[in-house]
């Protein structure tokens, strides 16, 4: 029995701290830093959401305007990820930190969200499909034009997958060496396929892990570009845990032209000798000082939200991202009526030192196109709005499902032995509202063969019909299919090809 998909984008802890704008023109610094902890299907960290903590505080004092998630799940590693896509504009220097479980298969690197299943000898796909292709999350800023990207994966640690008694999923932990793009820098926390400490024994009460610890402290050291940084880091490394005969040299990855430094050095008066100001080693803190907010938009522009829209079984969620902090949001239908507020979410804003209003809202499956009014109270306690906002349910519908494709291409097409050789294409089916066209080509790079999809069902999208085709018969000796999607603006997908 082929499952039903259904895709619920649910409401993002950060999302409200997810939209930053900028002049035009004008290039920034943007971060993201996530840590995780709390793994349910394989072991628990410690020092992860940690290490996340004192990265953001350390990369606000070089600049960053920074987005913290911790513990996040597939879904809300996806929509972390998208939001942070939409924050990032051509020229922006991005850096990009993950603290966390990170898995290596046939070459690939995979950050493991925190309820990735528990997986054994011969169940690949399991992890593929349920976590985040560190590759990928590479390509998806690369797309976004940013002109400089760094990115940090404190992820190296043992295999997360070893269990008494059965036997492993092959990997003995660590992460395979990177060939990343040109304008990208990679940092890994350990060398290919070496395993990173967490800590040095069971006497070490350092809140960070030992890569962590020693990387916060080069970065904000004034005058050294990315190279020196990563260099000294693997000096750092590498003397403290020989000391306690382990192997650790964390590796780089550097395709950036020319040097990339993010502490300047302080300038000398005319014959003087520049003496550079070395700073105490970060220390974590629960939440950091509360100042206002720096002004994050053109002076003649206003603060008007952003909204996504997605589709689920029950109905539409809204999203709203804000570019300044908030303390309060509220919407309704149309030019009247009452507003409705969105309630609170049980984590703590760390601008406001307030609980974060929740950034989401429900609307009713069949809700019409309308214009929706938002309005927000800032940090100062002024209210800001209402704001319009213009809802179109059939273009929104193709947006998100569109997105979801885009996010999710390497699960377009599976293959399966079943009476025979199949090949199926639930997922497409699932997010047909999507698609105009779809093609396939068997042993061939030129999708030729047109295929039909069920109509889209508006009321009902990701649902599919209980008579719906899913899958093809090929024969026996295929070795690969590729895939070309068509859609709905007249706008053609790559060719994705699907091996067996």
């Amino acid at each position: 029995m082929i499952p039903r998909f259904a895709l619920r984008m649910a409401a993002l802890v950060v999302a409200v701290l997810a939209s930053f704008a900028s002049p035009a023109g004008a290039d920034k610094r943007i971060a993201l830093v996530i840590g995780n902890n709390e793994y349910g299907n394989v072991p628990r960290l410690q020092k992860a959401v940690n290490d996340a903590r004192v990265m953001g505080n350390v990369l606000r004092q070089l600049g960053f305007t920074v987005m913290t998630a911790e513990n996040q799940t597939r879904k809300g590693f996806t929509e972390t990820l998208l939001a942070f896509d939409q924050a990032v504009e051509p020229g922006d220097t991005v850096f990009f930190f993950f603290a966390g479980h990170g898995f290596e298969i046939g070459g690939e690197n995979y950050l493991l969200p925190t309820d990735v299943a528990a997986a054994s000898a011969g169940e690949e796909e399991l992890v593929r499909d349920g976590a985040m292709a560190a590759e990928r999350v590479i390509s998806r800023l690369q797309k976004r034009g940013a002109r400089t990207a760094i990115f940090v994966f404190d992820a190296c640690r043992n295999n997360p997958f070893e269990r008494p008694g059965t036997r492993a999923l092959a990997g003995g932990g660590g992460l395979a060496a990177m060939t990343p793009p040109e304008g990208v820098f990679v940092v890994f926390s350990a060398g290919a396929r070496q395993t990173a400490l967490d800590r040095l024994s069971e006497d070490d009460t350092n809140p960070n892990s030992v890569f962590t610890r020693n990387f916060v402290r080069e970065l904000v050291q004034p005058g050294l570009n990315l190279v020196q940084i990563a260099k000294r880091t693997q000096a750092d490394v590498r003397e403290m845990t020989a000391a306690v005969r382990h192997v650790q040299t964390p590796a780089y990855y550097d395709q950036i032209v020319g040097d990339v430094v993010l502490s300047a050095a302080p300038a000398a008066n005319a014959g003087e000798r520049a003496i550079a100001v070395v700073p105490q080693q970060p220390q974590l803190a629960a939440l950091p000082p509360v100042n206002p907010a720096p002004r994050l938009l053109a002076p003649d522009s206003t603060n008007a939200p952003i909204a996504s829209f997605s589709r689920h079984n029950g109905g539409w969620t809204v999203v709203v991202s804000l570019a300044d902090p908030a303390s309060a949001i509220a919407w309704r239908m149309g030019e009247s009526g009452e507003f409705k507020d969105t309630g609170f979410l049980d984590t703590l804003d760390p601008r406001t030192r307030r609980r974060s209003p929740n950034p989401s809202f429900e609307l009713p499956p069949d809700a019409a196109a309308a214009t929706l009014q938002i309005r927000y109270v800032d940090i100062n306690g002024e209210m800001q709005g209402p704001f319009p906002v213009r809802f179109e349910p059939q273009a929104a519908l193709v947006r998100d499902q569109r997105k979801i494709l885009d996010m999710t291409s390497t699960s377009w097409l599976s293959f399966r032995e079943y009476n025979g050789l199949l090949v199926y294409y639930t997922h497409l089916v699932s997010y047909r509202c999507a698609i105009r066209e779809m093609r396939i080509g068997i042993d061939s790079g030129v999708p030729d063969k047109v295929i039909k999809l069920p109509p889209c069902n508006a009321r009902d999208p990701v649902a599919i019909p209980s008579d719906a085709q899913t899958y093809l018969k090929l024969p026996p000796a295929t070795r690969s299919v590729s895939v070309e999607l068509t859609f709905p603006d007249g706008s053609v997908s790559e060719i994705k090809s699907f091996r067996r």
